[in-house]
């Protein structure tokens, strides 16, 4: 298990488990624009994105290689849909 404060243990927190499946064809974690926000939160100084957008999507990157589902889509979908202003309503 990674260190407390590293980013997938943050997101295993966030989502209340201790591991996830690992497996993209059935990937049953599902994380939220705001349980990202959580984790970018305790991440701050860790991260480079210049804003809470940026910062999320590297949270999101995370989720990519964890196998996580965000909102309900694959990570990566989900990262395109932050960058073409989908979630705007959360980084207001």
């Amino acid at each position: 298990m990674s260190d407390r404060n590293e980013t997938p243990h943050l997101i295993l927190q966030q989502l209340g488990q201790k591991k996830c499946n690992g497996s993209a064809e059935s990937a049953t974690e599902n994380i939220t624009i705001e349980q990202i926000k959580a984790v970018v939160s305790k991440q701050e100084s860790k991260l480079t994105g210049a804003d809470l957008s940026a910062m999320c999507r590297e949270i999101m990157g995370t989720c990519v290689a964890m196998r996580i589902k965000v909102e309900g889509m694959d990570a990566r979908e989900a990262i395109q849909a932050t960058k073409e202003g989908r979630f705007n309503e959360y980084f207001a």
